[in-house]
């Protein structure tokens, strides 16, 4: 719970995820050897440096006063130590140093320390240090080499640590992508399947992705067989039905019209209920996938409405291009909300959005609606909310939003129902997805 405002900055893709979990404790491994190098080796180092040089000043100090008893020794002393020493009028009282300069703070400590008169250690050149010492005979300036107070290839081990550790990284992620990528392929025949495609799919990687992918075959196997077996089941359950139906719309033909008429509408009725029935066993997989203009496609279901009759516009388009659709089972769906609107209402208009992510088609009549608590209750099969809607023409089997329900799972959307606040009735927005790109 003291983590979860971490989830939205996690990233959530596999790959991120194991990136980020082999990255991390190496940077991590680095900073903490990079701090302990710091804070153990190189001062260490640099104390030890520093003293020996303080020694050396100590000793050019005291040839400095025994100069008038033996002349030619500080000169030999100098050159020996690679130093030099003049005279100035003023000393600096503070210290220079550059800002990335991690050792100057422990070479002036060490001097100071331990190297008496010392009112300022000059750090700022590249290359150099310059004492400023307070004698008694005068203000004295000691240069000599950076290099002899701090080690000179200190980044060196900075360089290899960075260097291998980024090759290794590399080298890992490799392995690592290899790894995965038997779960993407997983991953991507499953949400397939989802949508009706049947992609080819070999169990490769791990032995437990390997058993994960022979399980997904296996399921994938039996639920086709099922499909297979409820298609040939529901073809002969069709064509045992209508064969009844046509002897008794004959043998109703030769009644008289009073009694005729009734017994028609009944066997009509058990017509549309017997083609809806088979259209929603069916399912949103019946046909193939297409490249279709989503636009003209909407626009020429809605042109047919209108020939038939029913007050059906097209009322807004919003962007343009190919879909990837099934366009027996999509035209199926938005003809099955449509066809509701009309049944119920006096006026629905069409709207068409498309995005990058996903294809909407939106249904509103001026219809009596659906209320909030009933929507889900519409979505199940042979569901039918007669009081909430108009019975002057004709009840519905109830599959009709079901089918169209389970059109948009197949393509990765969904159906969602609503209040149309421009019309007053029902808004029904079939979303499909584009791309394998979740619906918005």
């Amino acid at each position: 719970m003291f983590f979860k405002w971490l989830k939205r900055y996690m990233p959530r893709s596999l790959y991120g995820r194991a990136a980020l979990i082999l990255v991390l404790p190496v940077v991590l491994l680095q900073l903490v050897v990079s701090f302990g190098l710091i804070t153990r080796h190189f001062e260490g180092v640099t104390e030890q440096m520093t003293r020996a040089v303080t020694r050396e000043v100590l000793l050019v100090l005291e040839g400095l006063d025994n100069q008038e008893e033996v002349p030619e020794a500080l000169p030999i002393v100098l050159n020996t130590l690679n130093m030099n020493i003049d005279y100035t009028e003023q000393l600096p009282s503070e210290d220079s140093r550059v800002w990335y300069d991690l050792s100057a703070y422990i070479i002036s400590r060490e001097f100071r320390k331990y190297l008496p008169g010392v009112t300022a250690v000059g750090l700022a050149e590249k290359g150099q240090v310059y004492l400023h010492l307070q004698r008694p005979e005068g203000n004295l300036v000691v240069q000599f080499d950076r290099r002899r107070v701090s080690a000179a290839n200190s980044h060196q081990l900075f360089v290899n640590m960075v260097f291998f550790g980024a090759l290794l990284t590399f080298v890992a992620y490799l392995y690592l992508r290899n790894q995965l990528r038997p779960i993407k392929r997983l991953a991507a025949a499953s949400e397939a399947f989802g949508r009706g495609q049947n992609v080819p799919y070999s169990p490769g990687g791990a032995v437990e992705v390997r058993a994960a992918g022979n399980a997904f075959l296996n399921m994938r196997a039996r639920i086709e067989r099922q499909i297979e077996q409820r298609t040939l089941l529901l073809s002969g359950v069709s064509h045992d039905l209508r064969t009844p139906l046509t002897r008794f719309k004959l043998g109703v033909s030769l009644l008289e019209d009073e009694d005729r008429e009734p017994l028609e509408r009944d066997i009509e009725e058990m017509q549309r209920m017997l083609d809806a029935f088979l259209s929603f066993a069916r399912g949103a997989y019946e046909d193939e996938t297409e490249q279709v203009d989503a636009v003209d496609f909407v626009q020429n279901i809605v042109k047919d409405f209108a020939r038939a009759g029913d007050d059906v516009t097209l009322h807004e388009v919003d962007g343009h291009g190919q879909v990837a659709l099934r366009p027996v089972t999509v035209r199926r769906a938005i003809e099955n909300l449509v066809g509701n609107a009309v049944r119920y209402a006096t006026h629905a208009e069409v709207s068409v959005q498309i995005t990058d992510r996903y294809v909407r088609v939106r249904i509103e009549d001026d219809g009596p609606g659906i209320s909030p608590e009933q929507r889900e209750e519409a979505l199940k099969p042979f569901a039918r909310l007669e009081p909430a809607r108009n019975q002057n023409k004709g009840m519905g089997v109830g599959l009709g939003l079901s089918i169209a329900a389970d059109v948009a799972r197949a393509h990765g959307g969904i159906l969602r129902l609503g209040h149309s606040d421009r019309l007053g009735g029902l808004r029904a927005d079939l979303v499909l997805g584009r791309t394998n790109s979740p619906a918005a």
